[in-house]
């Protein structure tokens, strides 16, 4: 008699297993997290899923190449930015953000890039070859060496890699992905898992390197366990709103290089264009004379960003003042709100605040804690900033500004973007040397209030 298939229970964020449902995950503690799936009656053979993948050769440590990894260029700087100065040879890049946000559309501008001078083969389960070549014919790209392949089996990809040997290989997406011995649903836990982990031992094995398309889920989080990200090695998240056309390109994890680095685009008809100089696009058309508004810099990797800020404060209607922000962590703003009352004698308490970062942009620094709160005085006083001035600093429950660091880099791109005045937290001016304190009009303060009575002088 044939074993009966029977129902188990697995957490889309920890994948922990279960016989039965929970609403709360005993494991990571997370609610409705608990997906039926159907388990496979027979376990299949244990070498299956190798999919004939070579096994790797136990060697000593002095007899492994240390020597430098090799890395494509895609002939995208930004991209390489991120990836940290370009794709690693047997890499495993996971690639995620929102549907239409770019993400095969710069894997496309890729390939004609490296196309020139290496094998690509271009896997798609969402989308036709047809449709493919409609997208490329629109990015102009005709690279002789890009091959397509409409495919979901697991199987049958894996077999075609070690036919043909690409240098690159995409696949878009790994949620379409499917291994027939597991007796689950595309997209499921453990089809993304046992997928990607096939295309890791694939990469690993033979040299080449995988990108693998994700989606996220409505959090924005990717799609499937938790597990995936710790699979790969590089994580890249796109980042930007549907409304604008610049796009941010994010790395989360990087074993090849820093995670703090960011790479910026455009979204144009013909494809993703490099923004080479993200501050002066973030600044471009300012209002003039018009208060609630202050420019910030925040450091992302080893890259300065200068990006506007701007407060709207005004009166209620309501018992509850309301508070709104975009691009700024909202409990940050209440918290710097709360010190600004306390400390310095602003009152919000009668008043609605509204906070935007111009641009899409969004700032997570603690540095920007000082822009921010001379935007909401600037808003509640209906005073006008100085235009030209520049202000960066941390600010602590005593309402004191706190020093934060690559000062010199800020007053630098500060400087080059034409600001004439930056405001600065006192203990940093100390550190800086003579040739920066000449080149622009520095102001250390020590306190939020002391800030701005410095940057309201003319």
């Amino acid at each position: 008699m044939a074993q009966k298939s029977k129902s188990v229970y697995i957490c889309s964020n920890c994948s922990y297993e279960s016989a039965k449902w929970f609403g709360k995950c005993p494991s990571c503690g997370e609610w409705n997290t608990m997906e039926e799936q159907i388990a496979v009656a027979t376990k299949p053979n244990g070498k299956a899923l190798s999919r004939g993948i070579p096994i790797a050769p136990v060697q000593q440590l002095h007899e492994i190449n240390s020597d430098i990894e090799n890395r494509m260029k895609t002939g995208l700087k930004e991209f390489d930015r991120v990836l940290g100065g370009g794709i690693v040879e047997g890499s495993l890049v996971l690639i995620s953000g929102d549907p239409g946000i770019g993400k095969s559309t710069i894997l496309l501008q890729v390939c004609q890039n490296l196309g020139q001078s290496n094998k690509i083969l271009y896997i798609s389960g969402e989308e036709s070859a047809r449709q493919i070549k409609l997208r490329a014919n629109r990015l102009k790209v005709d690279t002789e060496n890009l091959f397509i392949m409409a495919e979901t089996d697991v199987a049958s990809i894996v077999e075609t890699i070690k036919k043909e040997k690409p240098n690159l290989v995409i696949i878009d997406s790994i949620q379409t992905m499917v291994i027939e011995e597991l007796n689950s649903t595309a997209g499921s836990i453990t089809q993304v898992r046992e997928g990607t982990n096939i295309f890791m031992h694939l990469a690993k094995s033979m040299g080449i390197s995988i990108f693998v398309v994700g989606h996220v889920n409505k959090d924005g989080a990717i799609a499937g366990p938790k597990v995936l990200e710790h699979i790969v090695d590089t994580v890249l998240y796109f980042e930007g709103e549907r409304n604008y056309s610049y796009r941010i390109l994010r790395s989360a994890k990087n074993r090849f290089g820093s995670t703090n680095e960011i790479g910026v685009f455009e979204m144009t008809q013909q494809g993703m264009q490099e923004v080479e100089n993200p501050s002066l696009m973030m600044l471009s058309g300012r209002p003039k004379n018009a208060s609630g508004t202050c420019v910030a810099c925040t450091m992302e990797g080893t890259r300065p960003i200068l990006a506007e800020v701007q407060a709207l404060v005004t009166g209620t209607g309501f018992g509850t003042p309301r508070r709104m922000c975009t691009g700024f962590d909202y409990n940050r703003m209440n918290m710097i709100i709360a010190v600004l009352e306390k400390r310095a004698g602003y009152y919000f308490s009668g008043m609605d605040a509204y906070l935007n970062v111009i641009g899409g942009f969004k700032l997570y620094e603690p540095a920007a804690d000082l822009s921010v709160a001379l935007a909401l005085i600037s808003s509640l006083k209906d005073e006008a900033l100085n235009e030209k001035t520049l202000a960066f600093g941390e600010i602590g429950l005593a309402g004191e500004i706190r020093v934060v660091n690559n000062c010199e880099q800020r007053i630098a791109e500060a400087k080059r973007l034409g600001f004439n005045k930056c405001i600065i937290p006192f203990h940093n001016y100390k550190s800086l040397s003579k040739e920066i304190k000449t080149t622009i009009d520095i102001i250390p303060v020590r306190n939020i209030r002391s800030a701005y009575d410095a940057i309201i002088e003319e």
